[in-house]
């Protein structure tokens, strides 16, 4: 079963080597980078890495999109650059969609900060993962190709993809949650507060669930190097 990681990137100049090497330390058989016009040198940088490197239009959904576009995996998995997974994750992944009836899932999430307020978060995350289905972007979210192909991929909005490809996914069937961990860096959390950034995220899913459109959303939504 062959995995293919894709990283849409903007501006990850700090982490994008350690992202692209943890890739490949969880066992991935493809690591495919979709740069969306980074200012910074992380295009420069990716060619000297051991990935394939995509430049793309800016926007997570369109990157991660791209990025499948040159991809050859049975399996897809996205992850965010300031993420990573652990050495047995891939196998994780194979163990857990071999002969299960499972298509699609994410990671447990291990915060990299030892404050109690990141295992509540972790704790909640896990929750809406286990009971409504959502898989967020920072979960290592995961699928076959089949699948993906299925649902035509992510939809090509400006924020909340995520969100939406779990709300049409979960129609079709329960995600599966694995140990992992997806490491996640708190770098959010630290700029703008745990508490703060949390309810922040609420109020984005909230308002996204009564009919607030992406595009009116992503005004309010700040990128890590804004």
């Amino acid at each position: 079963m062959k995995i293919s990681i894709v990283i849409p990137v903007v501006n990850e100049i700090d982490v994008i080597v350690q992202s692209v090497e943890r890739a490949w330390s969880a066992g991935a058989d493809e690591v495919i980078v979709v740069d969306g016009g980074s200012t910074d040198g992380t295009l420069a940088k990716l060619a000297t890495l051991d990935c394939k490197s995509v430049q793309s239009n800016a926007g997570r959904a369109i990157q991660m999109n791209n990025g499948v576009e040159y991809s050859t995996g049975e399996v897809l998995v996205f992850l965010h650059a300031d993420n990573w997974l652990e050495v047995d994750s891939c196998a994780q992944i194979r163990t857990g969609l071999k002969d299960s009836g499972f298509e699609f899932g994410a990671f447990r999430q291990r915060i990299d900060d030892d404050s109690f307020l990141y295992r509540w978060v972790e704790f909640g995350n896990e929750l809406r993962v286990k009971y409504q289905g959502l898989i967020y972007g920072d979960q290592a979210f995961f699928i076959t190709r089949k699948r993906f192909d299925l649902v035509d991929g992510f939809p090509q909005i400006d924020l909340m993809e995520d969100f939406q490809i779990s709300r049409t996914l979960r129609k079709l069937g329960r995600p599966l949650l694995l140990d992992g961990p997806t490491v996640v860096s708190p770098r959010r959390w630290l700029k703008v507060g745990v508490v703060r950034q949390t309810i922040r995220n609420w109020m984005m899913c909230c308002a996204y669930r009564l009919g607030v459109s992406p595009d009116r959303l992503s005004q309010y939504y700040r990128r890590h190097d804004q």
